[in-house]
């Protein structure tokens, strides 16, 4: 049921996570809840996982983050959006690393204008700072899409959490 890969990234992270005795909290959107779930595949994963949200649309990531915070001209799958959603799901959840993720994963675009197969995945560390990387598959393969942006999610996570 999940690729190999995002298995082994979830282990990677788990393991790193509770080695140094550290939570994620994870704000997603086109992965629909694909991120959370490969983590919680990880035997053990209430030492490290807090919780997730998936927040696809405004109503939801107003209702779970609250409407004032957004940051002016930040919408959609955007750096300033993922580092938002990141920061939020630290902070809501008080976990020490924030995981997140937002994108089109198809077939056609979502509503802000970005195009199939975009996305923005992002990491709030321990200490606040923020890293986001950009995703361009260039595929309109829905299923496919969620596949690459949640192991991108995952695997900016380990990198994060090896680099600290």
């Amino acid at each position: 049921m999940f690729p190999a890969e995002l298995l082994a990234l979830a282990a990677a992270a788990g393991a790193a996570l509770v080695q140094r005795d550290q939570k994620v909290a994870v704000a997603e959107s086109s992965a629909g809840g694909l991120i959370s779930a490969t983590l919680l595949t990880v035997p053990g994963a209430s030492a490290f996982y807090l919780g997730g949200a998936v927040v696809y649309t405004a109503r939801s990531r107003g209702l779970l983050f609250g409407r004032d915070e957004l940051p002016p001209d930040t919408r959609g799958a955007t750096e300033g959006f993922v580092q938002h959603l990141s920061l939020g799901a630290r902070r809501e959840m008080r976990a020490d690393w924030g995981l997140a993720e937002t994108g089109a994963t198809g077939p056609s675009g979502n509503p802000y204008g970005d195009p199939a197969g975009h996305a923005w995945v992002g990491v709030a560390r321990p200490d606040g700072a923020t890293t986001a990387r950009n995703v361009s598959t260039g595929s309109d393969d829905r299923v496919a899409n969620m596949v690459r942006f949640a192991t991108a999610a995952l695997t900016l996570l380990v990198e994060e959490i090896d680099r600290t």
